[in-house]
C-alpha cells in the first residue's frame, strides 16, 4: 500500500490537518546584537510593527525594537513553540514568564483565555544570532476550549532523542517532542504534556517529532493506527527519496497513518523533517485571528469577554517584555515557582 497521499509546497505559513490548525516556520538570519537585544543594523525599508519581509534574510514581525510578538491575546487551543536555534522570552497575563530556545519547546494551553508575548532577543553582540523555530497550534476539543490556562517548559535536556544507524551505519536521530516512538521494542516517551491537551489522551496518538538523516541515511517510518493525520515537513537539507518519488526541501508530504514510509536523504548534506500526527477531533472550527471556538456566537463572546476582562490583564512593565541580555534559560510560573534547565 503507497502511504503518501499527496505532496504539497511550502511557504512561511505551513499546510496543516486536524488536530493540528496552524505552522508557522521561522528561520531568521539576524545579526549581532546592539547591546539592548535588538539588531545592530539599520530599520529602514521595514514596516515596523508588521515586518514579514525577510528582508537581508531577518524580519522584525510585530516588534519595533526587539524582534518578535508583543502581547497579544488567545483562547481555544494550544501553542507548541519548539525552537532549534535562538532565544524566546515569553511573558503572560497568568504571571509566567520565561527565557528558552537552543532546542527547547514551550507549550501554552490557551483554554478560556491568555494574553502573552513571545519576543526574540539577540543576546549576542559579537556574533550573529540566528534564530530557527516552528510555532504549532494544536486544537482543543469543545470539552475543553475553556479550561483555565496552562504554561510548561519542555527543557531540551529533559526532552527523549533517539539516536540510530541503518544498516549502512548511517546516523539518525529523532527528538520526540510529544508522543512515543518504539526503539528496538521500547517505547521512547515524550514529558509529559498539558493535563487538558488532546495530546495528552494516549488513543488521541498526538505526535511531534524532528527526524535527522545524515547524508545517505535511510529509515522507515513507522505504521500506526488508520484515520490519523500524518504529515512530514522536509524543512532543512537538499532532498529525501520517498517511497519513489523525489522530494525536494520545502515540500510537505501528506502521508497514511497505517502504512510504513521508506525514507532516504538521497541529497549531499542533513535533511532534518518535521513529523506532526493526531488523531482529528472532527468538530466544527470558527476561527478569527488569535481565537479558535466551534461556533460564531462563541467566537463574539471571546472578543466580548476579552474587551471586558483583557483574559486577566497584562502585568508586565512592556508589552514586548524581554528578560536581559545574559543567555540564560529559565521559566517563571504563575505560582512564583521558578524553574531552570
Amino acid at each position: 500500500m503507497k502511504a503518501i497521499i499527496k505532496t504539497i509546497p511550502l511557504q512561511m505559513f505551513w499546510p496543516t490537518f486536524d488536530p493540528f490548525l496552524f505552522c508557522a516556520f521561522h528561520n531568521d538570519a539576524y545579526p549581532a546584537g546592539n547591546g539592548k537585544l535588538g539588531p545592530n543594523a539599520s530599520l529602514s525599508g521595514r514596516q515596523i510593527g508588521q515586518d514579514f519581509s525577510q528582508k537581508d534574510g531577518w524580519s522584525m514581525y510585530h516588534g519595533s525594537k526587539v524582534p518578535g510578538f508583543p502581547a497579544h491575546p488567545h483562547r481555544g487551543f494550544e501553542t507548541v513553540t519548539v525552537v532549534n536555534k535562538g532565544y524566546v522570552d515569553h511573558a503572560d497575563s497568568m504571571g509566567a514568564a520565561g527565557r528558552y530556545g537552543e532546542g527547547d519547546t514551550q507549550w501554552m494551553t490557551a483554554g478560556k483565555g491568555v494574553q502573552h508575548s513571545e519576543m526574540m532577543p539577540l543576546v549576542h553582540t559579537q556574533k550573529s544570532n540566528p534564530l530557527e523555530l516552528f510555532q504549532i497550534w494544536l486544537n482543543l476539543p469543545s470539552y475543553n476550549k475553556m479550561v483555565e490556562p496552562h504554561f510548561s517548559m519542555l527543557w531540551k535536556e529533559d526532552t527523549p532523542i533517539a539516536t540510530l544507524r541503518d544498516e549502512n551505519d548511517k546516523g539518525i536521530k529523532i527528538k520526540v517532542v510529544a508522543g512515543s516512538l518504539n526503539v528496538d521494542g521500547s517505547a521512547l516517551q515524550s514529558l509529559p504534556c498539558p493535563p487538558n491537551s488532546w495530546a495528552n489522551d494516549k488513543e488521541n496518538h498526538v505526535a511531534i517529532w524532528i527526524i535527522d538523516l545524515e547524508v545517505e541515511a535511510s529509515w522507515t517510518l513507522p505504521a500506526s493506527v488508520r484515520d490519523l493525520s500524518r504529515t512530514l515537513y522536509v524543512f532543512e537539507g537538499e532532498q529525501v527519496q520517498a517511497e519513489d518519488s523525489t522530494v525536494p526541501v520545502n515540500v510537505a508530504l501528506q502521508v497514511k497513518s497505517d502504512a510504513p514510509l521508506a525514507i532516504k536523504n538521497t541529497g549531499s548534506e542533513s535533511v532534518r523533517i518535521l513529523l506532526l500526527q493526531g488523531k482529528p477531533i472532527n468538530e466544527n472550527v470558527e476561527q478569527h485571528g488569535p481565537f479558535v471556538m466551534n461556533t460564531r456566537q462563541e467566537l463574539q463572546q471571546a472578543f466580548f469577554d476579552y474587551q471586558q476582562t483583557q483574559f486577566g490583564g497584562w502585568r508586565w512593565p512592556s508589552s514586548d517584555q524581554t528578560h536581559g541580555e545574559t543567555p540564560r534559560r529559565f521559566a517563571l510560573y504563575a505560582d512564583g515557582r521558578e524553574e531552570t534547565p
